[in-house]
Formats: structure tokens, C-alpha cells, sequence
């Protein structure tokens, strides 16, 4: 079998990419367990592999005694002297045991084994692959589902879409392509295990520096993303040139870029607002499509402010069940109470809503 097997060597490292020498070490594993279980030797087994022929050759290794106790494991130092006349008390001697029928025996045990490293050996291959793309923007094919999980298949590997991280606007029909953010990469005892999302604001992040060059190269940036996935989010950009606009380079001509995500994410609504190092600017600015009339930022904590608005744009500002101000509060990291002008000039200390960044959504 020393022709075959070399082949399959060969094979196994040019098909699977697979080194020669990890088949090599697996199988000279599975030789000496399956000596030692055959023919209920001692465990000074060694089994060595040439990789030139393709031969196996099985060794006892036996330590140089004055008086032999057990023969499996000892040889004699007079014995010792016969083959050699350097061995000396203590050196460890190796004898050539290999059975004649040991090729057929080994090679059924050697088999099992030798499969189950090569599993190992391709799912590290497959997770050292994927964990390079944790964090990143990945397009797969949607194979099932069922009550915990949406299948996706990326090719090598499947991967899964937990309940909390699919659009609850969204259907997911088998061989619909999609394209997914990878949220965790796991290797698990089955094999690479990879979670990916359509919820998770590091996809919207992706999406943009796929359809907008500045973002890509760094031109404009994201500075932070409030989002309610399926239904509306919020995107504070910045600019590290002081001639291009931030705001109107990200949504394009037309607004076609930004369109180009909407549809993407089945209708999500975007607001992208212009981030500044002002928090009340920035925190107005959060507040869009609402006007703020000021920001009052709190004494006693430097994380929360009261935003007032004209009467009639209190609703706006608030949003349908408060949601553009929560999101406002997340993309800003402050805790926002919002009071229309009539509010604030018959008691500046009745609050009207409080949102904070720190809500659950």
C-alpha cells in the first residue's frame, strides 16, 4: 500500500490544502494505537513513517539495565554489548517488531484516525479562513431556517443568523443572497461556528464604505450609528477635509448612495447628520428633521442636557413613540430631555420626555 498511501498524501495536500506532515504525524499516531491494542504490547512503542517509501516500521524501545525485570521494557547490558559495544547503563535501545500482518490490521484503525485529524486539520483551515473576516461585510446564499436560526451558506462553511439579528421586515427565502455582517467567528467542537447579522450597526457602517469612495479611504468618516434595524437609523459623519461635505457626499447626488442602502435594508430609513466637536451642535443636529431652538446642558451631569424646540415641533422632535429621540440619545451618547418653548416659560423644571442613550431598543 506504500504507493497509495503516498498518493493520498500527495493528494490530501493539493486538494485540501492539507501539509504532508500532519497526515504523517496523524498516521504514525494511529499505527501505535492500533499495535498496542492488536497485539497488547507495552506502551514503549515508537512507529515511524518513511515518507520516501511509503513503509512503516514499528520499534520497541527498551532501556539498558544491569538486571532485566521485564523484557518488553529492559535489555540487558551484556545483550546491550553484543549490538553495540558503545551502549552504556540507561541508553534506550530501539528493536524492529514490526508484525507481518501489521498492514492490514493498521490499516482499518489508521483510517478512522487519520479521517478524524483531517476533519481537524480542514476546519482549522476553514476558521483561520473566517476569522479573517469577523467584523466584516460577507454575501451568502439563505439555505433554511428554522425556530432559532436562518442558515446561510458563504461557501466553505455555513453560518447562522440568530432571531435577535434578523429584520423583523424581512422574509428569508431559500437561495435569496444577502448580504450579512459577521458578528463572531467561534471554533466549536463540530467545527467553525460563524454568527452573522442584519441588525448589528457594524453592517450599515460596511454598506456605506461599499457604495461611498470617501468613506472607504477615510476622506469622510462615521463617527458613531443609532440604528432600529427595519425601520429607521441615524449616521454622524465627519469630514477630514475641510472642502468636502460630510453630510452631502454620504447621501450623493440625488441622494442615490444612501437609496442605494435603503434598498438594501428593505426600506430602513436614514438620517445622516454632520457630527461636530460642539455637543449642542452636534446633539441639534441629532435631532433632525426637528428644529432646536437650545441645548441646556445639565449641572449636575455632564452626560445629560434639556433640548428645547418650537411647540409645533415637539412631536417631530419626540418622534413616533419617541424614536427619534432615542435615537438621537444613542448616536450622541447624552441623556436627552426635550421641552417645547410654552413648556419651558411655565416651568422650566417640568420635563415633557426623557430619553437616554443607555436604553434598550
Amino acid at each position: 500500500m506504500s504507493k497509495e498511501l503516498l498518493g493520498a498524501l500527495d493528494a490530501l495536500e493539493n486538494d485540501k490544502g492539507i501539509a504532508k506532515e500532519t497526515i504523517i504525524d496523524a498516521l504514525e499516531a494511529a499505527l501505535t494505537s492500533a499495535y498496542k491494542r492488536n497485539y497488547n504490547q507495552a506502551q514503549n512503542v515508537e512507529v515511524s513513517f518513511d515518507d520516501k517509501k511509503g513503509k512503516v516500521h514499528v520499534y520497541a524501545v527498551k532501556q539498558v539495565v544491569e538486571d532485566v525485570v521485564d523484557n518488553r521494557l529492559e535489555c540487558s547490558l551484556s545483550d546491550a554489548l553484543q549490538l553495540n559495544r558503545g551502549y552504556e547503563l540507561g541508553d534506550d535501545i530501539r528493536f524492529e517488531v514490526t508484525p507481518k500482518n501489521f498492514g492490514r490490521i493498521a490499516a482499518q484503525t489508521a483510517k478512522q484516525v487519520i479521517m478524524q485529524r483531517v476533519r481537524e486539520a480542514e476546519r482549522t483551515i476553514v476558521y483561520n479562513k473566517y476569522s479573517k473576516y469577523q467584523d466584516e461585510l460577507m454575501t451568502g446564499e439563505v439555505e433554511r431556517e428554522d425556530n432559532r436560526f436562518v442558515y446561510i451558506d458563504l461557501g466553505q462553511v455555513e453560518a447562522v443568523m440568530p432571531r435577535n439579528d434578523q429584520m423583523q421586515n424581512e422574509e428569508y427565502r431559500p437561495q435569496d443572497r444577502i448580504k450579512v455582517y459577521v458578528n463572531k467567528v467561534e471554533d466549536a467542537t463540530k467545527g467553525p461556528q460563524i454568527f452573522v447579522s442584519r441588525t448589528a450597526p457594524g453592517l450599515l457602517k460596511r454598506l456605506f464604505e461599499e457604495e461611498v469612495p470617501e468613506i472607504y479611504d477615510g476622506t469622510v468618516e462615521i463617527v458613531s450609528i443609532a440604528r432600529e434595524a427595519g425601520d429607521r437609523a441615524k449616521v454622524a459623519v465627519r469630514s477630514t477635509n475641510d472642502d468636502i461635505d460630510p453630510v452631502g457626499t454620504t447621501v450623493g447626488p440625488k441622494g442615490q448612495r444612501v437609496q442605494t442602502i435603503v434598498n438594501e435594508l428593505g426600506g430602513e430609513n436614514m438620517d445622516i447628520v454632520q457630527w461636530t466637536d460642539n455637543p449642542a451642535e452636534f446633539i441639534s443636529n441629532s435631532l433632525n428633521p426637528s428644529e432646536v431652538v437650545d441645548v441646556v446642558f445639565d449641572e449636575e451631569n455632564e452626560n445629560a442636557c434639556t433640548v428645547i424646540v418650537p411647540d409645533y415641533q415637539l412631536s417631530l422632535a419626540i418622534g413616533k413613540k419617541g424614536q427619534n429621540a432615542r435615537l438621537a440619545a444613542k448616536l450622541t451618547g447624552y441623556k436627552i430631555d426635550i421641552k417645547s418653548e410654552s413648556e419651558v416659560s411655565k416651568d422650566p423644571s417640568d420635563t415633557i420626555d426623557d430619553y437616554s442613550s443607555d436604553e434598550e431598543f
